[in-house]
């Protein structure tokens, strides 16, 4: 078998059965022996964005990695936004990038680049294959390498010679080091700081966001009176009826600063202690309160779930989890406003459903409105890079084909990686996407102030309108395959989203949602 053939087999033994794909000349070998593997699938993305972002939300609802297939350093350089992503959620993604032919690199053509460069920035695994023989093994390691604890991006650069060559070899799977355990002595500690009488605050994080680790969370919360809270952009947070309701801590450091006042002792498990989104003009950028201690229990890659259940051992033995009972905000009815367009999503969820959720500004009331609709998962933005959405709904949809996907998505972050629309109707993905259409960047409407900088000139406020002339999304989406919708009304929006979500294949909502500001 030539390097190619090695390369996907491998990944194949190893669980790796989908690659996220937007190849070019240097990869046509990978290309060509899919069809000797049928059992890995390849999913083709119109930019690299969608594709990376697509891996992203395959690898956070299936567990494990998907890969993807990049051309040479521009391809990279363009999927690089939402790799940043999935390295913040700590998704574990095979990053494949084609490079030039090992001989050829010496001449300097136009797509040279140093790739091994732009690759070590996600601060993961980088390898480079440089002899056909190789090509499995290194992706073996590649594999493992994406799944130690807590997950990150493995890359592995794949020179053309070194796929077309003949000579692979596969490689048997390499097993991936599992979470560290939490010591003893540490949830000792945590223990006595949660008995201290002092205002203590639990932040979670990362697969404590899970079912075991809400509801060990919720025990300490209920025994202990502990403020308990989620990390601000979870990779994935499971909730709803049955769940304890966790609060995730606020986006601006205002709404830290209320959520944490008073508090003595900062716990936190599978994260990291909260600091400003960005630095503002005479604030501070760390968000724990002034004298507070911030004790750490799970550091991020550590066994936070079974650490947080070794705590609810000795703090509420005999304590049950709060539970989230089942409500459903009534049906609005009117124009569509800030508020009721949420009152409709969380009347009319549906069971299971997956939401990926890139709502900005437009989605600060959809936790309130879903808090007691059935059981689901949502996905955020974990590294504030926009245009994830549409891309980790799509791969969300491929990981897990029976379940309804829900992607809430402002507009102006829509159109980064729209083309994603594209892949969904080609893949027949069961997606609804509901664009908050409010013909603004309303995020840096709030920054602009918040910075200090004058609100009102006309060219900087131009900057940030999306209107002149606005843009038809349901037109776009039927350009590119997708069945859509325009709602103007709750009546509207409830009877569209009602349908879509009943109906197989995807769908696009564009809801005319005035801006919050």
């Amino acid at each position: 078998m030539n390097g190619a053939q090695s390369l996907i087999r491998t990944l194949v033994d190893a669980g790796v059965e989908v690659c996220f794909s937007n190849p070019g000349t240097s990869e046509m070998h990978f290309v060509a022996a899919l069809d000797s593997v049928p059992e890995m699938r390849g999913v083709l993305g119109l930019f690299e964005g969608a594709v990376t972002g697509a891996a992203d939300g395959y690898a956070r609802m299936a567990g494990k990695p998907a890969a993807t297939l990049l051309h040479l350093g521009p391809g990279l350089g363009n999927g690089l936004a939402n790799l940043h992503n999935a390295r913040r959620a700590h998704t574990p993604i095979v990053n494949i990038v084609g490079d030039h032919a090992t001989y050829h690199k010496k001449y300097d053509a136009p797509l040279e680049s140093d790739i091994d460069a732009i690759a070590s920035s996600l601060e993961g695994w980088v390898r480079r294959s440089e002899h056909t023989k190789d090509v499995g093994a290194d992706a073996a390691a590649a594999v493992a390498a994406a799944q130690d604890a807590p997950g990150r991006i493995a890359t592995l650069i794949l020179p053309a010679d070194a796929s077309w060559g003949e000579g692979g070899e596969t490689c048997a799977p390499i097993p991936p080091r599992a979470p560290q355990s939490v010591d003893a002595t540490t949830v000792k500690k945590i223990a006595e700081v949660l008995r201290s009488g002092e205002s203590v605050a639990l932040l979670i994080g990362g697969a404590a966001c899970r079912e075991p680790g809400l509801l060990a969370t919720s025990r300490i919360a209920a025994a202990t009176g502990v403020k308990a809270f989620a990390e601000t952009f979870p990779a994935r947070l499971e909730r709803g009826a049955g769940l304890p309701s966790i609060e995730r801590l606020g986006y601006l450091a205002e709404q830290v600063a209320y959520q944490l006042d008073g508090v003595k002792h900062l716990i936190v498990a599978g994260t990291k202690a909260p600091v400003s989104f960005f630095a503002y003009p005479g604030k501070p950028s760390d968000l724990v309160p002034e004298g507070a201690q911030v004790h750490v229990l799970a550091e991020v890659g550590q066994d936070a779930t079974g650490a947080l259940n070794d705590v609810a051992a000795l703090v509420a033995p005999d304590t049950a989890p709060v539970l989230q009972e089942a409500s459903r905000p009534a049906l609005p009815t009117g124009p569509l406003t800030a508020q009721n367009w949420a009152d409709v999503i969380g009347a009319l969820l549906p069971e299971q459903a997956i939401i990926a959720d890139e709502a900005n500004t437009s989605g600060l009331l959809i936790p309130a409105a879903t808090a007691g609709a059935p059981r689901h998962d949502v996905l955020t933005l974990t590294g504030g890079a926009i245009g994830y959405g549409i891309p980790v709904a799509t791969g969300a949809a491929v990981a897990a084909p029976d379940r309804p996907v829900v992607n809430l998505q402002s507009d102006g972050s829509a159109l980064y990686t729209i083309s994603a629309l594209w892949t969904q109707a080609r893949e027949n993905l069961n997606v609804t996407t509901v664009i908050l259409n409010n013909h603004a960047y309303a995020i840096l409407r709030i920054e602009l102030q918040r910075v200090g900088a004058a609100p009102d000139g006309p060219k900087a406020n131009d900057l940030l309108d999306l209107s002149r002339p606005d843009m038809d999304f349901a037109k776009i989406a039927e350009g590119l395959g997708i069945p859509a919708t325009r709602a103007t009304t709750a009546e509207e929006l409830a009877e569209q989203f009602a349908r879509a979500v009943a109906e197989p294949g995807p769908h696009l909502i564009d809801a005319a949602v005035p801006s919050l500001i």
